[in-house]
């Protein structure tokens, strides 16, 4: 989850102001890049226990001890608590903290997938270094396989606080969302509008396949919960106002404008003003642009104020200035190299582009509906037309391996790109899951505990 906006503070003065924020970042493809995240957790290695954000063992030492490696901190002053850590910044990327305390890398814009894995890398090196003395260690799943939810931290963030108490007003499963989910993303640039719809639509009719692909988030509280990716069902029971697939993404005239309705139509959660969170959750933005917001009557709203804005919608694929793949589970480092290798082959050659809209083009509502409904059960397993979603998700890598190999991009050993889609390759050759394969060492080595999973796939 983002922090607050960096957009200039410039009062929105009419709807061309929302129109043009989102399409300024469109760019030439020579200046498109690669954009990074991934949230793991924390946990203590001598009970296995979440780390609170305080104390010699807390989340904060840990974002405090980063700071030798050149990270600037940020600081955030909530009602009557001095400043605290809560996130860190270096050369155009950020670590930061989800609710509790899940461990976020923000990674700076990138010209290739060898400097993504060379930046995920490094990172964990650092967090390592400065974890271990602490006796602390980081675990990459979907969902947090062993702890209750009311056994989980909340970090000190305004923002949370008000999503907190929000949640449980529109969905049962939000607080499980902010809690106890990871994921790894990937954010994409695009060229112009007609780019930006052809993306869009091709990676969400695909983002089911890359759930399937990355699924790995099985077990609740010390057990088997009947889900492959468990992380993705409880996105269908978060808050139905801002999440899910986005139908009109697939309809005639789609493009920006149509997405600035609908960020209009997201309820609001929250204006950031002089450091402070001003909690407007469920209040409407159009209120907003014409100086009606109950929670700040008389104001109306800056062009950050959109810029967070759009980052509290939560669907499949997010457009900001940029595209953003939200489908998968976290998992370990090959894993996090993979997620943007996979969908950078797809979007960023123009012929793999072509392919992968000739794979979906036919897909009815209907079908994608059903392919978001049952993936996070039944993963490559799902029956799709005459197959399952393996064959799709075969075919998917087959056009992504592709567009890695024209891009040409190869590293000091002269491997090129698709060297990062192995691990999916092995997944789609074996038909079976990283949730599946964790699975049957719960019911084998395992002996039926969980525990053994933070220290077998710990980074």
């Amino acid at each position: 989850m983002s922090g607050p906006s960096d957009a200039k503070d410039a009062v929105i003065e009419s709807r061309t102001d929302l129109l043009e924020f989102l399409s300024g970042g469109t760019r030439p493809a020579s200046d498109w890049r690669i954009g990074t995240e991934h949230e793991k957790f924390g946990f203590r290695t001598d009970d296995l226990r979440p780390p609170a954000f305080d104390g010699e063992r807390g989340i904060e030492a840990v974002l405090k001890g980063l700071v030798q490696f050149g990270w600037e901190p940020v600081s955030e002053h909530l009602p009557g608590q001095p400043g605290r850590v809560i996130a860190l910044s270096r050369d155009g990327a950020s670590v930061s903290l989800e609710p509790a305390g899940q461990l976020e890398l923000s990674g700076a814009p990138l010209e290739h997938l060898h400097q993504t894995c060379q930046e995920a890398t490094s990172h964990l090196r650092e967090v390592r270094a400065v974890a271990e003395p602490l006796g602390l260690g980081f675990l990459g799943m979907g969902f947090q396989p062993k702890w209750r939810r009311d056994e989980m931290p909340w970090m000190p963030k305004g923002r949370y606080k008000i999503m907190r108490e929000y949640m449980p007003k529109v969905g049962s499963l939000g607080l499980d969302m902010m809690t106890r989910t990871s994921t790894v993303q990937v954010n994409l640039d695009v060229a112009d509008e007609a780019d930006m719809v052809k993306k869009f639509r091709v990676s969400l009719a695909l983002q089911s396949v890359a759930t399937a692909l990355f699924a790995d988030s099985p077990f609740t509280e010390g057990k088997p919960n009947g889900f492959l990716s468990y992380r993705s069902h409880i996105w269908t029971d978060t808050d139905p106002d801002r999440t899910g697939l986005l139908d009109f993404v697939f309809e005639d005239g789609f493009g920006y404008e149509r997405y600035v309705d609908y960020l209009l139509d997201v309820p609001m959660y929250f204006v950031y003003r002089d450091g402070q969170y001003i909690d407007a959750s469920g209040q409407s933005f159009r209120d907003f642009l014409d100086g009606r917001l109950p929670a700040y009557p008389g104001q109306r709203p800056l062009l950050r104020d959109w810029a967070d804005h759009s980052t509290t919608a939560f669907p499949e694929v997010r457009l900001k200035k940029y595209l953003e793949m939200r489908g998968a589970d976290s998992g370990p480092w090959n894993r996090i190299c993979a997620l943007p290798a996979f969908w950078v082959g797809l979007l960023y050659d123009a012929t793999a582009l072509d392919a992968g809209w000739d794979l979906v083009k036919d897909f009815t509502l209907a079908e994608l509906h059903a392919l978001r409904d049952g993936v996070p059960k039944h993963a490559l397993k799902l029956p799709f037309r005459n197959g399952t979603v393996l064959d799709l998700a075969r075919r998917a890598l087959e056009i992504s391996a592709y567009g890695l190999k024209r891009r040409a991009n190869v590293n000091a050993s002269g491997a090129d790109e698709t060297v990062y889609l192995e691990p999916l390759m092995e997944f789609a050759e074996a038909g079976i899951t990283p949730a599946e394969r964790k699975l049957e060492l719960f019911h084998g080595a395992w002996n039926g505990s969980i525990d053994p999973v933070f220290r077998e796939f710990a980074y």
